[in-house]
């Protein structure tokens, strides 16, 4: 990767005082390069004044959004202070900072929009339940087939954006269920994206908010969300 390209790591945290520190000393260790934003998402707990204590620049939204509005201000942020590349690591430690060059490697060498690290190419090890592996597989084959491209790992938050990606998402970017709804967003504007096989390991603390009753749930609303992003017409690029 160039060393005159600006690289901004993103890390949305949403009450995360219990990890968001340590991400942001492993981001800082594996990409020293990167300036290091963190999008407190109108947190209760000391997110903000932890990540502030690491060096972080925090951007303290006034209420929860959600993951998709904090990503959306986290690219505008990237936009509006010139960056070329927006990197997007979860606060809760499930992302391994050290895959980080793979994505950046993609941008560079496949030429690509956005790159997606994915759990389920090759042996990364990763580990879910039966329930969570079962509805990551519907939703993998039913954007492989909008999409006309192998997608694994349609719910994987770890990714990295050029330029004209971030412009993009700085101004429309999915609320709901940003991760697989932005794979449709990125095939109807015509960007290019790629899956790059990476390690994920478990949370640093905390639980997802996510459990088995609430997942046939999620599947459900997400592929409502799905079909209506088919018919939705696409934003204008410059």
């Amino acid at each position: 990767m160039e060393l005159k390209k600006r690289i901004l790591a993103t890390i949305p945290a949403y009450n995360e005082e219990g990890s968001v520190g340590k991400v942001i000393e492993e981001v800082k260790t594996h990409l020293p390069q990167a300036a290091v934003l963190v999008i407190n998402d109108g947190s209760t707990d000391h997110t903000s004044e932890k990540a502030k204590a690491c060096g972080a620049i925090v951007l303290d939204l006034p209420f929860n959004l959600g993951i998709g509005g904090a990503m959306q201000a986290g690219y505008q942020y990237a936009y509006e202070h010139g960056y070329d590349i927006a990197i997007q690591v979860d606060a809760d430690g499930q992302h391994d900072p050290e895959e980080i060059p793979k994505l950046l490697r993609a941008l560079e060498v496949e030429k690509v929009d956005v790159a997606i690290g994915s759990r389920f190419i090759g042996d990364s090890g990763y580990k879910a339940s039966t329930m969570r592996r079962i509805g990551i597989s519907i939703l993998s084959q039913v954007l492989s087939m909008i999409v006309g491209q192998r997608i694994t790992d349609p719910t994987s938050g770890f990714r990295a954006s050029n330029r004209k990606a971030i412009q993009l998402f700085a101004s429309d970017y999915p609320q709901d269920y940003p991760e697989p709804e932005v794979v449709i967003l990125l095939h109807q504007c015509h960007l290019r994206m790629l899956e790059v096989p990476v390690g994920m390991g478990v949370r640093y603390s905390g639980e997802s908010s996510i459990t088995k009753l609430r997942s046939i749930y999620y599947m459900a609303k997400v592929l409502l969300a799905i079909f209506v992003d088919c018919f939705k017409k696409p934003p204008l690029l410059e």
